[in-house]
């Protein structure tokens, strides 16, 4: 095509290699290189630097490279000097110098801070987090909005990645391969302006929200931070509640599995992210509140210190941590673990010692044990995770994997309230059944509960309401529920704890040590033969006769005349019971075809 001979690089008589550039030309204001296609002389130029010239025109006249004679008749072109070392670009030059300043070395002192707190920068937790080399960053060249108060050099210097690292790695990718571990993560970087919420850094989540929904990735936040900035300047907000990032968030509830972790202070707006998340992790040192000190200030509810608000030991005993660690190190670990039950099911898994469940359940009918050791003797060694442990202790929630594959568990305590099942202990076990519902995770339920709680006390907590949350979740879930009754099934609790009813499961099975009645046995004694003791002398006569018919009641109400009425499916041996959930499991399709796609309520 017609161009512009911008420039000569040769002359007469010089010896050119191949590959040499020789003319520049310009056409459609872009520059061409013309380069030698073999070692020649140059004989002679055909044009001038200036020239406009046409398709087809000579440039230049070349003849055959210049020789030099070898021993033996043989030739060889002259020597070249050996390469000179590539010089790095300019382009390239400014690109690394200015990504070394996102990186924690070019901010020495923040990070010694940090350290000195006992605590890890946020690039220091997602590198713990991912595999090696497998993170790639999203938007690490923002800095914060406010340009137009601060130098540009200040702000590079000061506000990287605008206070929030944000992009996608994989975890554990050995395990699961590299699609299937490939993972979100988003920290806020308390280091940079609190790790508070920016303009920018809020662009960076939506966008990284918005590709977590279209591939259906999972999400982990390390959600530390002080809540909305007011300091952006270079964005035309007043209130800035237009922004996505929240409901964007919340859209991932039930499509996806949500981890928040939160160590140090954790306020406003990013305390209210980090309680949309499936999962909260929290270390013992973290705080975690709607409202930081200067808001609590500002509403004119008292002036506190930030370790005031939300301490972990209220955040855990009022049910918003469900994981308590010491430290960002055993965080970490946690989600990795947490993220692997919704990633499918493993090889090699180790069973535990089954005859020891023989003996888990006390003979004394009336005397407590802890219920977590039976759910360590049915699951594989080592995969069971408590949930929520601090709140609504009368029932004990669990992820596990039960020869790799992944399940939940539910169990009574009987060293809370005898088993009973209270309005907190109720909220716990319904939001755990939306949890594995929405990741389609077979659920087993360990019974050993007296009933409801009751009494004027509990009522006043709305009871009636909490504990009508089991049967309704329970009737719209998709993933089968196995009902094993370790010793007390009673009443509506023992049915709340199986899906709504004993037959309302895939199977029900109970354990030699079994009792079950409409009530506790005790109560239906004291009611139905209120009269007949009555009419007998307080004293051992009237405890004989209440110890007699107690007794009968137990007879009446034993798994074997439960499991020959039919109400429930068999009565087992206790070192059994990993086989019968083993083959009840054989049937169910697997997670991803059980997933129902909603969202989970945060309580």
């Amino acid at each position: 095509m017609q161009s512009l001979l911008v420039q000569c690089l040769v002359a007469p008589g010089d010896t050119v290699r191949q590959g040499q550039v020789l003319v520049v030309l310009e056409a459609m204001k872009m520059e061409h290189e013309l380069r030698a296609d073999a070692d020649a002389l140059v004989l002679d130029c055909l044009a001038a630097e200036g020239e406009l010239v046409a398709p087809g025109q000579a440039l230049l006249r070349l003849g055959q490279a210049p020789s030099v004679s070898m021993r033996g008749g043989a030739t060889a072109l002259p020597a070249q000097n050996p390469p000179a070392a590539v010089e790095l670009r300019g382009d390239l030059k400014r690109l690394q110098a200015r990504w070394q300043l996102t990186q924690d070395a070019a901010r020495p002192q923040a990070i010694a801070r940090r350290h000195a707190a006992g605590m890890r920068s946020a690039r220091e937790n997602i590198a713990d987090l991912c595999d090696e080399d497998s993170f790639i960053e999203y938007g690490a060249l923002a800095v914060a909005a406010q340009s137009r108060r601060r130098s540009e050099d200040d702000l590079i210097a000061n506000t990287p990645a605008d206070g929030m690292v944000t992009g996608i790695g994989s975890v554990d990718a050995a395990q699961w391969g590299q699609q299937g571990s490939r993972t979100v993560v988003m920290a806020y970087d308390a280091t940079v302006l609190a790790g508070t919420q920016g303009a920018r850094n809020h662009q960076k989540t939506d966008r990284l929200l918005g590709i977590a929904l279209a591939q259906r990735l999972p999400v982990v936040l390390f959600a530390e931070g002080g809540g909305g900035r007011p300091g952006d300047t270079d964005v035309p907000i007043v209130a800035g509640l237009h922004v996505p990032t929240f409901s964007a968030l919340a859209r991932l509830s039930g499509q996806v599995p949500l981890v928040g972790i939160a160590a140090g202070r954790c306020f406003a707006g990013n305390a209210a992210l980090l309680g949309c998340c499936d999962l909260i992790i929290a270390t013992a040192g973290s705080n975690i509140g709607l409202g930081g000190p200067a808001m609590v200030e500002g509403g004119g509810l008292g002036v506190f210190r930030p370790e005031e608000i939300g301490p972990s030991v209220v955040q855990s005993a009022n049910g918003v941590i469900d994981v308590l660690v010491p430290d960002e190190a055993a965080a970490v670990a946690v989600a990795r673990q947490y993220l692997g039950y919704f990633r499918g099911s493993v090889s090699g898994a180790q069973a535990p010692d089954a005859m020891r469940l023989r003996e888990a359940v006390p003979e004394n009918r009336i005397r407590s044990y802890d219920s977590r050791r039976v759910m360590e003797g049915l699951v594989d060694v080592g995969s069971l995770l408590l949930l929520r442990s601090g709140f609504g202790i009368g029932i004990h929630t669990a992820l596990a994997r039960l020869d790799g594959r992944p399940v939940g568990l539910l169990a009574n305590n009987p060293e809370h309230l005898g088993g009973a099942i209270d309005a907190a202990a109720a909220d716990k076990a319904a939001r755990f059944l939306q949890l594995c519902d929405a990741h389609g995770l077979p659920v087993i339920s360990l019974v050993d509960t007296p009933g409801f709680m009751v009494g004027p006390d509990s009522e006043a907590q709305a009871h009636v309401r909490h504990a009508s949350r089991l049967f309704v979740v329970s009737a719209a879930l998709r993933v089968p529920v196995f009902t094993v009754v370790l010793r007390k099934g009673y009443g509506l609790g023992a049915m709340g704890m199986s899906a709504g009813g004993f037959h309302a499961t895939s199977f029900t099975v109970a354990w030699p040590s079994a009792e079950f009645g409409a009530m506790g046995l005790e109560g239906a004694v004291r009611l139905g033969y209120r009269k007949e003791l009555e009419a007998l002398p307080e004293g051992p006569e009237r405890e004989a006769r209440f110890a007699e018919l107690l007794k009968e009641q137990v007879e009446k109400g034993s798994a074997e005349r439960m499991a020959a009425c039919l109400e429930i499916d068999a009565v087992i041996d206790p070192a059994q019971t990993r086989e019968w959930l083993l083959r009840g499991l054989q049937g169910c399709p697997d997670s991803a075809a059980m997933a129902t796609r909603r969202f989970i309520d945060p309580w």
